[in-house]
């Protein structure tokens, strides 16, 4: 047999990153299986780097083990003054906006990394950095600047149909919508193998590896809340190349989801990351960043890649699930996101990381859905590319009330009247998503004359939402 051959790039593929345990990996290799099959060392190395513990009175591999338990120690933080002043940032809508999300703007805006911002007219609390806020920063990545569900997503499916068919066949459209889509700890057991469940990310970041069992059995489901997968009607009223449809109605799906738990995670670990690296006051501490030279930077960037191209399969798995249940092909799809963070050049050639926390691209040439309710509106928008809104724009219509105060505050009786005034069938969902929960988005959408241009409009008529 042939001396084993063992590399150190093999075993960071297993996640082995420290000098040392590499050092130490390699020497227990050379001693104890040169003629081993590499194969075989590779498997048994990775079960010690899994769970070292177990390993802690191995007479070849102990001393390993105990190097790998031995918790690291902490970096002093940097301490982080911030800004007396916030810069300047734009307020769309700022007479609708709570008053409470315009000043967590202020304190991002007073960062030291902060160039520019907008608040867009949805704007609401958030953590960190409020929902419907746009931060541009130089070089840095803030994990709550981007949010807990990474890339979450419209996407709208266009059929050439009679929208006719949604009320002379809703009971079937209703058990399809039941059958073809998941929603909450729901999975699916008859899915396809998909590649993105062994991206390369998964064994090239340790902390990674924890979440790829969860990300593999959440694939293609959609979360709580305000997520939810529609059957409506799409009207365009006049041609635009960005949607390439002809004026008409057209029967159509809409969805809204993201990253699920996998963007969560991320999201709080990276968070934590960068708490112990700097040493943020009160509630500015949430906007702990990520330089984007250092390992920790690069590792998030990669994560939050990773959730946006999550999110984009979860919304096509869902898509092609219902197109095959109608069995037609759509005419078009539709597809955006938001909670990311986007490299873009400045006018001025700059290059900086824009985050858009619940607030839509709109760059010229960008096409995005801006949903509103489950009983209002959904609007097909072309980017103007306005540069006061950091080429962004709302991403809904923003909510009044907490989910808390919805449920204290509003009946089921008082939905279900509404639902049926608007023409609209329920399936799941709850009080907290009650329209009276939300802002009127045909305001919203007034504040946006300058940032987009309507391009068409969803009308909902069976929702589905958990």
């Amino acid at each position: 047999m042939k001396r084993l051959k063992l590399r150190a790039k093999e075993l960071k593929r297993l996640g082995f990153a420290d000098d040392k345990l590499l050092s130490l990996v390699l020497k227990l290799a050379h001693n104890h299986f040169r003629r081993t099959d590499k194969e075989e060392v590779l498997d048994l190395v990775e079960k010690v780097f899994l769970h070292p513990e177990n390993y802690l009175k191995d007479p070849v591999f102990g001393e390993l083990a105990w190097q790998m338990t031995q918790k690291p120690e902490l970096p002093k933080k940097t301490k982080v003054r911030l800004n007396t002043a916030a810069l300047e940032f734009t307020v769309f809508g700022g007479e609708n906006i709570d008053p409470e999300a315009i000043r967590q703007m202020e304190t991002a805006m007073k960062l030291p990394v902060a160039v520019k911002g907008a608040l867009m007219p949805d704007a609401h609390l958030g953590y960190g950095l409020p929902i419907g806020g746009v931060l541009a920063a130089y070089n840095a990545v803030i994990p709550y600047g981007v949010g807990m569900d990474i890339g979450c997503r419209m996407c709208l499916s266009v059929y050439p149909l009679n929208p006719d068919l949604i009320r002379k066949e809703s009971g079937h459209l209703k058990n399809m919508l039941l059958n073809e889509t998941r929603f909450g700890q729901a999975e699916f057991n008859d899915l396809e193998q998909y590649a993105i469940v062994d991206r390369p990310e998964f064994s090239e970041i340790k902390f990674l590896r924890t979440l790829q069992p969860r990300f593999a059995a959440q694939l293609g489901t959609s979360g709580h809340g305000n997520h939810f997968v529609d059957i409506g009607v799409v009207e365009i009223s006049h041609f635009s190349p960005l949607v390439n449809l002809q004026p008409g109605k057209y029967l159509a799906v809409l969805s809204h989801s993201g990253s699920r738990n996998f963007g969560s995670e991320v999201c709080k670990h990276y968070t934590n990351v960068a708490k112990q690296k700097l040493e943020l006051e009160g509630e500015a501490s949430r906007l702990a960043w990520l330089d984007l030279d250092s390992e920790e930077g690069q590792e998030y960037w990669a994560a939050m890649q990773l959730a946006g191209d999550y999110s984009h399969t979860n919304h096509r798995i869902i898509h092609q699930r219902l197109a095959k249940a109608l069995g037609v092909k759509p005419v078009t799809i539709i597809e955006n996101h938001h909670n990311f963070a986007w490299r873009e050049k400045l006018p001025t050639g700059e290059e900086l990381i824009i985050h858009r926390k619940g607030a839509t691209p709109t760059r010229i040439s960008d096409v995005g859905i801006i949903p509103g309710t489950m009983a209002s509106p959904a609007y097909i928008v072309g980017g103007k590319g306005n540069e006061a809104s950091l080429q962004s724009a709302a991403h809904g219509a923003g909510r009044l009330t907490s989910r808390r105060q919805a449920k204290r505050t509003f009946q089921d009786e008082q939905l279900r009247k509404y639902l049926v005034e608007q023409g609209v069938e329920l399936i799941g969902g709850g009080i907290d998503e009650s329209p009276f929960a939300y802002k009127d988005i045909r305001e919203v959408m007034k504040y946006q004359k300058d940032l987009v241009e309507i391009l068409g409009v969803f009308h909902p008529r069976i929702v589905r939402m958990e």
